[in-house]
Formats: C-alpha cells, sequence, structure tokens
C-alpha cells in the first residue's frame, strides 16, 4: 500500500502600507515573508525536473526503466503516441496503470456514443474548472488531431449550443455533485434541436468525472508540464495569488527537499509509523465486535462534522483564474462547498444506489462495455496492496485503504452504513486528512508541503497509490450522484 497532510500555511493580514490601497497585505506563516501579489511569475524549468514536481526524477525513472509492460501499454492504449508524465507516475502501479489506460483509450478512442472532437472538447471543460492547464494542453493538441473546429478553442461562446448545455452539470459535478438533480437531466435531453440522447449524456459524464478526477491526480503528484508545452526559453509561466517563494522553493529543489524531509525529525516519523501501524492492528482484531447502529450513526455525523473544519482556514482568497484557461469556464467563482454546511441536504445512503447494484448496469446499458472497464479500474485500485507499509513487510493495508476511500465519499455526502467511521480518526492523522481534502476538493490549491508533511517514513510510491485512491473514489461519488439523477429520470 502506499499512503498518505499539513494545510497550506495560512497566510495573515499584515497593516496596509501606507499607499493609498487600503488593503493589508498579508505574510506566509511558514517563512514570515510578505506574500507575492503579480498574476504570474517566471519559474525556471530544468530539462532534467522530471515528470513529477513532488518525487526525485531518478526514482521514477528507476522504476520505468524496469518496466517493459509500461513500454508496451503505451505503444497499446497512448492517444498521444508519447509516454506523457502521468502515465510514467502511475507506472510505479503497472496493474492499475493497465486499467486506466484501457478505461481512458476506450472513452476516448473507440466507439461510443459523442464524436471524437466533442470527447477532447469535454475533456477540456472539465480540467478547466480545476485550472489544470497540463490537461488543457493536451487536449488542446487531441482536440485538433481529431479534427476539432480551431474556432471552439477561442473559448465557450465558440462553440455549439449543446457543449454550452453541458456547463451546469460539469460545474456541479466538479464541485457539488450532490446538487445534480433529475430536473438537469430533463433539461439536457428534452426534445429540440439542441437535446442530447441519454446514450450521448452518459459518455459526457463519464467524461466529464473522469478529467475532474485525474486533475485530482495530476494537482496531488506535482505532475509537471511535458517539456515542449507551456516553457519559453526554459522557463514557464505560472499563476499565482497569496503564493509564497518557499513553496516555488520547494518544489524546484527535488533532490535536496527529499533528502531535507527524510532527515527531518526522523525518529517523530518512526513513532508515527509504528502507531498507526498498531491502530490498524487494534482495528482489525476488534473487527468482530459491532458498534450499535446508534454508536455508527453519531460516528457518520461525528466525522462529517470534523471534515468541516479541514483546511478552511487556509484558504481565504479566491485563486487566480488563467487567462488561457478562463475562456473554458462559465461561472468561475462556483467551488466547492462542504457537504455538511448544507443541513436541507439528506446523506446519500449508498445501500440505497450503489455502484454495484445501479451505476454499474446502467451507464453499461447506455454506453456499452464503459461500466466493465470502470468497475475494474475501481475494484482494481481498492485492492490493489503490496502488503508493504514504508519498510514493513505482511502488513494488511485494508482498514487503511477502505477509510481513505470511504473518507472521500464521506466529504461527498455519501455514507456506508456498514462502515464504522471511527476508523477514520482512528487512521487518518491531521496532515493526512489536510492533503486529501485539498486533492479531492480544491486541487489547483495543492503544494508539496503538503505532500511532503503526511507520512514522512513513507515511500513515494505509496503516496502515489493514495492519490490513485482519492482519484478513484471521487470519479465514482460524481457518477453516483449523475447516474442516480439520470434512473430518477427514468422512473
Amino acid at each position: 500500500m502506499n499512503r498518505g497532510s499539513s494545510a497550506a500555511s495560512c497566510p495573515a493580514s499584515v497593516p496596509g502600507d501606507g499607499q493609498g490601497s487600503g488593503l493589508g497585505r498579508r505574510v506566509c506563516s511558514n517563512c514570515h515573508k510578505v506574500l507575492r501579489q503579480e498574476k504570474k511569475i517566471r519559474v525556471s524549468l530544468p530539462l532534467t525536473r522530471g515528470p513529477s514536481a513532488f518525487i526525485p526524477e531518478k526514482e521514477v525513472m528507476q522504476a520505468n526503466s524496469l518496466n517493459e509492460r509500461m513500454h508496451l501499454l503505451v505503444e497499446e492504449y497512448s492517444t498521444s503516441g508519447r509516454l506523457d508524465n502521468i502515465t510514467q507516475v502511475m507506472s510505479l502501479h503497472t496493474q492499475y496503470l493497465e486499467s486506466f489506460l484501457r478505461s481512458q483509450f476506450y472513452m476516448l478512442r473507440m466507439d461510443g456514443p459523442l464524436p471524437l472532437p466533442y470527447r477532447h472538447y469535454i475533456a477540456i471543460m472539465a480540467a478547466a474548472r480545476h485550472q489544470c492547464s497540463y490537461l488543457i494542453n493536451m487536449h488542446v493538441d487531441e482536440f485538433l488531431k481529431t479534427g476539432g473546429i480551431p474556432e471552439w478553442l477561442n473559448g465557450l461562446e465558440y462553440v455549439p449550443q449543446r457543449l454550452k448545455n453541458l456547463n451546469e452539470i460539469n460545474k456541479l459535478l466538479a464541485h457539488r455533485p450532490w446538487l445534480v438533480s433529475k430536473e438537469h437531466i430533463q433539461q439536457l435531453v428534452k426534445t429540440g434541436e439542441n437535446n442530447w440522447s441519454l446514450p450521448e449524456l452518459v459518455h459526457a459524464v463519464v467524461l466529464l468525472a473522469h478529467y475532474h478526477a485525474l486533475a485530482s491526480f495530476v494537482f496531488g503528484s506535482g505532475i509537471n508540464p511535458e517539456r515542449d508545452l507551456d516553457t519559453s526559453n526554459g522557463y514557464r509561466l505560472i499563476s499565482v495569488n497569496n503564493f509564497c517563494v518557499c513553496d516555488l522553493a520547494n518544489d524546484n529543489n527535488i533532490e535536496n527537499a527529499s533528502l531535507t524531509s527524510n532527515n527531518f525529525e526522523i525518529s517523530d516519523s518512526l513513532s508515527e509509523l509504528e502507531a498507526l501501524m498498531d491502530r490498524m492492528k487494534r482495528l482489525q482484531e476488534e473487527e468482530e465486535e459491532e458498534a450499535s447502529q446508534e454508536e455508527m450513526d453519531t460516528r457518520f455525523e461525528k466525522e462529517k462534522t470534523e471534515s468541516l473544519l479541514v483546511v478552511t482556514e487556509a484558504f481565504d482568497d479566491e485563486i487566480v483564474s488563467i487567462a488561457d484557461v478562463s475562456r473554458y469556464v462559465e461561472d468561475p467563482g462556483f467551488g466547492y462547498k462542504d457537504f455538511g454546511r448544507r443541513g436541507d441536504l439528506p446523506t446519500f445512503r449508498a445501500q440505497d444506489y450503489t455502484w454495484e447494484n445501479h451505476g454499474f448496469s446502467l451507464v453499461n446499458r447506455l454506453y456499452s462495455d464503459i461500466g466493465h472497464l470502470l468497475d475494474e479500474k475501481f475494484r482494481m485500485v481498492y485492492n490493489l496492496t503490496y502488503n508493504t507499509m514504508a519498510t514493513h513487510e505482511d502488513v494488511d493495508t485494508t482498514t487503511l485503504r477502505r477509510a481513505l476511500f470511504n473518507y472521500v465519499h464521506c466529504m461527498y455526502g455519501i455514507r456506508y452504513d456498514d462502515y464504522d467511521y471511527g476508523e477514520v480518526n482512528q487512521l487518518l492523522e491531521r496532515n493526512l486528512k489536510v492533503y486529501i481534502k485539498t486533492v479531492t476538493c480544491y486541487p489547483e490549491r495543492t503544494t508539496k508541503r503538503m505532500y511532503d508533511a503526511y507520512w514522512r517514513q513513507f515511500k513515494h510510491s505509496e503516496k502515489v497509490h493514495v492519490n490513485l485512491l482519492l482519484m478513484e473514489a471521487r470519479m465514482q461519488a460524481e457518477l453516483l450522484y449523475a447516474l442516480r439523477a439520470i434512473t430518477r429520470h427514468l422512473t
């Protein structure tokens, strides 16, 4: 198992500088320097920087050099024809990579309800909700290669009304999927020249959920831009808002940062690891002792309430929208709001609408075979284990994997009646919870400091495994809400 949060440092206000703005400047609580206010800054991009800003290049490259299977998979399933940075990082888990590439290839290239250019434009729209320029650049290229109309890349006002009509469900699925209702479905499929057939809509929903979740993986794993994208004379422009140079220093000195973090408070992190393993062992021994339903209800509500307190204080300001991204976004100010803050919304009881018994059959009926591919991918990541934790072997990580998956669903208001949410609090320490919530709900705000702050004794491959779990849990949550709305429309 590969696992893994310290909140981004919460900026603090500084009195006005006396130059007439009347607004306080802000300081980084990590290094106490005044935060820069420019919209964009240039960051050097060495050619040896590697596929991830969070993982030492040699670690990924070493795994790839020994991985013949990965190269065969890329030849068979890559839509771009290149070994991209996402694939290189995911190749730390080749079993999962095969399921991922097969399902993504099917969505983008195989027979399906939507024309090929539509598929890539929908991917662009989905990635834009999280300002994921990496995925946008990738699919702009693919959109043009598959015969897309170049004018559409000028922005949403240039695309057909049918695509514009996806804006609402795109933004809801990306940020507050529990708000998707059968009325949204009816609006899209109603009779008219711009209507969507149900198979087309299911294909679109699968693409939206896939690329929202993939944006979480891109930011959570620190995926670097491809070398020929977003670069100019060895530099790239990045958008910043109250962003501290100490974060950039972390990102640009990966080898040094890794050495430092590995030696920092090593005794503390070792004791954290031992304590986590003790808690896992104790929970496994106590599994036969069932709590009452009332106690289970109380523990879920407690965890849902506590999730409201995670990281919100770190995000006082809106993220600056990158100009090239904003053209694909409608209502950019719409973002994640904690499910638990909306008391009028009922909890989604997983037993009432499950992927296995409801979502799988519906999606397979309307978009042939994709259900099988998604189901294989969900099962693969949920059951993937090497029975290791850091340097320990023969470890049963089932409880930890389950806690990670179910915590994501808890933040989206999905509850499993047969799961004891007390396990989440025992297994996921605060730094990890901050990381999970950021990657899942606000992925564009993830920093290397957050990535480094949790599970300091774990391998990078184990943290990538965490990101795969978070990505698939998020995708499944979005699909459950969307497919439930479609089912209600049909009944």
